[in-house]
């Protein structure tokens, strides 16, 4: 009786040990991990995980997943390239997909900050994929950039750009300003408004993501829109390097080398490269070298670190621009006194940033980053010689919630931004007229010496609410505060007045309402109201007495826009359509008062009406062959509703420095035995110089074809490679200057004459360990 009973009590522990040990297994058999984009690293929800026993299971919102046993998954989406993956580790996994580029409405953007399906996006977004980057040649963004609709990206060379997104922008006489871009999540637009994306290495880009209208509601000051740059990502549990050797037209040389490491749970990229150039006028040399790291450590199944920095060292000389009749007879000339002084750029800019993701519970998690960036740069005009720095510090943090209201599934984010600016500048004469003839530019006596501190602060709420399976709501506010400091550093003489003083705008509020319904599954329209502004530089806020004029307003806008996008003719065609208004007050104008100095005024108001079509189609989607179309399309109505200039009254002219229509078409294929092809053609349309539309330029349309093959070699990819550009040698204004003036007695230079035809050729070899 005795050992009955002990043998029942060890049976019963036994039993009790047996299934806690069951339970303990059970719950430590749970595989999780997540699936993430590629390119863009978020997190993607609705992803199918099936076995090879066909048991299925769903990410969630964040991109989680589980599943029960180790073994070989298929992983699927609508968008994404369907991947097959190995479970053999009880370990967090990283499962990465690649869009499929025949369904881009489906893939999921960052919208605003939320992700969702670029279908149900309630703004006008286009995703240029790495697809499309390669396309063209690898030197030069504009080609890229330019394909979408309603951007243009004049470029009159390497270093001199002027982008604009719906006509914003265009008033600028060198350089970008007006919107916002971000190298993933660091600013490239700096305190004053200004940007700069033309220097960085196009092989270090995955993937360039535009937001048209007004988007202040999150991203703060952008009235024309705002640019991502997301950088070709580190791959997980791959090794390999790649190189690149290319040749081409006017002593073109560029050498690239491309480094990748990952494991299961951290990966780094590293990607240099060295472009050189004599280019195709005269004192139009161009050398640059840059270095960009980016790397992910996926720490657990709550926290991500992210790390991204880019390194650009420039030295590239000005040939300027020219009159109308040296760009006819000679446009390989550079400009007079630029030839003379041998103006140049020499400049190094650096940007590193760090990211950390951290989910808190399955319905809230926080993003933020802290960055940093300097550029110090050297510059001798004919007029005079710029010594400049800028040193950069800020962060961005916000939180993505989601939860239920009325039953209703809700998103919403809330976050801020700031960073600080500091600008120093001096500059000096230039006594090259004094010196025999191809000495270049000599630094004479010191100008003027300025200290500028530059503070930006943005907060941002939005939120997304599914007032349906098929109909979304989104508002957005954003408020902004922007200030500056200048210090006058040279000594106070009866020719140089003190300068000091401040400038602070009035906090700005900046809302958006937006809705977006799916007719079917496939076909969606969209419509939003946002308001955006742009800042005023602090040289435009300085008067010709040296005084800061604190009654300048900054421009804002209106922007009214509906559109529809879809998948059509069984996934064969995709389509967006937008038609917009944007309103935009107070627009400041730059005066210029002498041949290197300018002064802001607020002179009235522009109106922004446009068209925007943009049309993809895969022709053919065989294994064997593949053949497949694009055509982009820009009308562009923009007027002075009210613009008066001292005693010029330009209203209802044309706004000037935008074409009247841009047309970018296209068509590619791929063969299974690696050839390749795409022939590339843009229309530009006429466009206004001067503000009284007494002179336009030409419309243009160039024609770009590139060949290439690609071949695999077990562990090596062979990729050949041969384009030429402008192939019917057309002669163009790549870029305008408007409302050039002539000084002591010289005719306006408006022209940046383009490239004639041109080729540039290649070859790619990349190996994986």
């Amino acid at each position: 009786m005795y050992i009955t009973n002990n043998l029942k009590i060890i049976t019963s522990k036994n039993l009790l040990s047996i299934v806690f040990c069951w339970f303990f297994l059970s719950a430590y058999s749970q595989i999780k991990g997540k699936v993430i984009d590629i390119n863009s690293g978020v997190g993607l929800y609705g992803v199918k995980i099936t076995s090879d026993s066909e048991d299925t299971t769903f990410s969630d919102q964040l991109g989680h997943f589980e599943v029960k046993d180790l073994g070989i998954y298929t992983f699927s989406r609508i968008g994404y390239q369907e991947t097959l993956q190995i479970l053999n580790t009880n370990e967090f996994t990283i499962i990465q997909l690649q869009p499929k580029l025949s369904e881009l409405n489906e893939v999921i953007i960052d919208a605003n900050h939320i992700p969702k399906s670029l279908k149900k996006s309630v703004v006008t977004s286009t995703l240029i994929s790495e697809k499309d980057i390669q396309l063209g040649n690898d030197i030069n963004i504009s080609q890229v950039l330019n394909r979408a609709p309603g951007l243009f990206m004049q470029s009159g060379a390497l270093n001199t750009n002027r982008l604009t997104i719906r006509g914003i922008g265009s008033r600028n006489l060198f350089g970008t300003s007006k919107i916002r871009a971000y190298f993933k999540d660091i600013p490239l637009t700096d305190g004053s408004g200004a940007t700069n994306i033309e220097d960085f290495e196009l092989n270090a880009i995955a993937q360039i993501k535009v937001t048209k209208g007004a988007t202040s509601s999150v991203y703060g000051a952008g009235l024309g829109g705002t640019i991502q740059l997301n950088p070709t990502n580190s791959y997980l549990h791959k090794t390999s390097i790649n190189t690149e050797l290319t040749v081409g037209s006017f002593d073109l040389y560029k050498s690239t080398i491309n480094f990748n490491h990952g494991t299961s749970k951290h990966s780094f990229r590293g990607i240099y490269s060295n472009t050189s150039s004599d280019g195709f006028r005269d004192n139009n040399n161009y050398n640059r070298q840059t270095f960009t790291i980016t790397s992910n450590h996926f720490i657990d199944d709550k926290d991500e670190l992210t790390f991204l920095g880019s390194y650009v060292d420039l030295k590239a000389f000005i040939p300027s621009s020219i009159n109308q009749e040296v760009f006819s007879n000679n446009p390989s000339a550079a400009a007079f006194t630029w030839r003379q002084a041998q103006g140049f750029e020499d400049s190094q800019r650096g940007i590193f940033g760090a990211t950390w993701d951290h989910i808190y519970n399955p319905k809230l998690k926080q993003i933020t980053s802290i960055f940093t960036s300097f550029r110090n740069g050297y510059e001798p005009r004919p007029f005079n010689i710029l010594d400049e720095s800028t040193f950069a510090y800020g962060f961005r943090s916000r939180l993505l919630g989601n939860t239920d209201l009325f039953k209703k599934p809700l998103t919403y984010t809330i976050g801020g931004e700031y960073f600080k600016d500091n600008y120093q500048s001096q500059t000096f004469e230039n006594l090259y007229q004094d010196f025999s003839a191809g000495t270049g530019s000599v630094q004479g006596n010191e100008l003027s010496n300025f200290k500028e501190d530059r503070n930006y602060f943005n907060l941002f709420f939005e939120l997304n609410f599914e007032l349906s399976d098929k109909t979304s709501l989104v508002a957005g506010l954003n408020y902004n505060e922007t200030s500056y400091e200048l210090d006058d550093n040279l000594p106070v003489s009866d020719n140089n007045i003190d300068q000091s003083g401040s400038f602070k705008f009035d906090g700005i509020f900046s809302p958006k309402l937006g809705i977006s319904h799916l007719l079917t599954e496939k076909i969606s329209l969209y419509s939003n109201i946002s308001q955006g502004f742009s800042p005023i530089s602090l040289e435009e806020t300085l008067l010709p007495s040296g005084q800061i004029n604190n009654n300048l307003k900054p421009e804002t806008g209106w922007n009214y826009e509906v559109g529809t996008r879809g998948i059509v003719f069984n996934n064969k065609l995709q389509f967006n359509l937008a038609i917009y208004r944007l309103d935009v007050r107070n627009l400041l104008v730059a005066r210029r008062t002498a041949e290197d100095q300018f002064i802001g005024i607020n002179a009235g108001q522009t109106l922004h009406d446009g068209l925007e079509l943009s049309l993809n189609s895969s022709i053919i989607d065989k294994e064997n062959f593949k053949l497949s179309s694009f055509f982009n399309y820009s009308l562009n109505n923009y007027k002075f509703e009210d613009f008066i200039d001292g005693e010029n009254d330009f209203s209802d002219n044309n706004l000037t420095g935008i074409p009247s229509s841009i047309i970018n078409a296209g068509i590619d294929f791929s063969t299974k035995l690696g050839f390749y092809g795409n022939i590339n053609f843009q229309y530009v349309g006429e466009q206004p110089i001067t503000d009284s539309n007494s002179l336009f330029s030409k419309s243009y349309s160039l024609t770009n074809i590139k060949i290439g093959y690609k071949k695999v070699f077990k562990k090596i990819k062979l990729h050949l490679f041969y384009g030429l550009d402008n192939i019917f040698d057309e002669a163009y204004a790549s870029q305008i200057l408007i409302n050039a003036t002539g000084f002591g007695g010289s005719v306006p230079r408006y022209f940046y004459p383009g490239n004639p035809i041109n080729y540039y050729a290649g070859l790619n070899i990349n190996y994986v360990f």
